[in-house]
């Protein structure tokens, strides 16, 4: 699809990279739920209240196995935009990159 992707082994680090990166470097950002050191969730709302412009704006999207209502709200409670189930297909995946590009 020609985009740059980043990597994070857990949550910290990819709040980690967040807050490193230049304003708007992010588009959207795929955050698996159960990670070690710092979960999908945790990290999502450390996110949103960060000190910058962008912090409210990317687009976040749950990836996990638990995929009862609940599970979904809690996502959605942390500040996610939309949850996405594993196992993943990389037709639903382009589905949703493109939605948002």
């Amino acid at each position: 699809l020609g985009l740059d992707v980043s990597t994070a082994r857990n949550g910290q680090e990819a709040l980690d990279q967040f807050k490193k990166s230049k304003l708007y470097t992010f588009d959207y950002i795929f955050m698996d739920i159960m990670m070690p050191i710092k979960n999908g969730l945790e990290a999502t709302r450390e996110i949103r209240v960060l000190p910058r412009r962008d912090a409210k704006n990317v687009h976040i999207l749950a990836m996990s196995a638990n995929a009862y209502m609940q599970d979904i709200q809690k996502c959605y409670k942390a500040g996610m935009n939309g949850h996405i189930s594993k196992p993943l297909y990389l037709e639903d995946l382009k589905d949703r990159i493109i939605q948002i590009l």
